[in-house]
This record gives structure tokens, C-alpha cells and sequence, in this order.
């Protein structure tokens, strides 16, 4: 019985997290991990479109 409330629980938050990202692609944010890219003011020389935030994106920056 514990087997199966772990294997619930599990699917419950890999399955939020799905929709989660679902959600936000459906929104036009191209980079999920940026705070700012859905309001991208196109400092990002191409890294939020690429979808590479990694530090490397100025979209909060000014």
C-alpha cells in the first residue's frame, strides 16, 4: 500500500510539472527558467528564442 502513495505522489508532481511547462509554452515563454522572457525587450541576442538561459540572457537587465 506505501508502493502505491509513493508511485501517486510521484505521478501527482511529474505530472504538475508537465503542465506546468505546458502552460507556460502555451503563454509564448521561450524560456521557462528566465523570469523576464515572456517580456523579452530583445536584449537577449538570441538566447531566450534559442531557449538557452543559462546566465547568458540580458532580458532583466537594462
Amino acid at each position: 500500500m506505501v508502493d502505491v502513495i509513493i508511485i501517486l505522489l510521484l505521478l501527482l508532481i511529474i505530472g504538475g510539472a508537465v503542465a506546468y511547462i505546458a502552460k507556460q509554452k502555451k503563454n509564448g515563454v521561450k524560456c521557462i527558467g528566465c523570469p523576464d522572457s515572456g517580456s523579452c525587450t530583445g536584449h537577449c541576442n538570441g538566447a531566450c528564442e534559442a531557449g538557452n538561459c543559462n546566465g547568458s540572457c540580458l532580458c532583466h537587465e537594462e
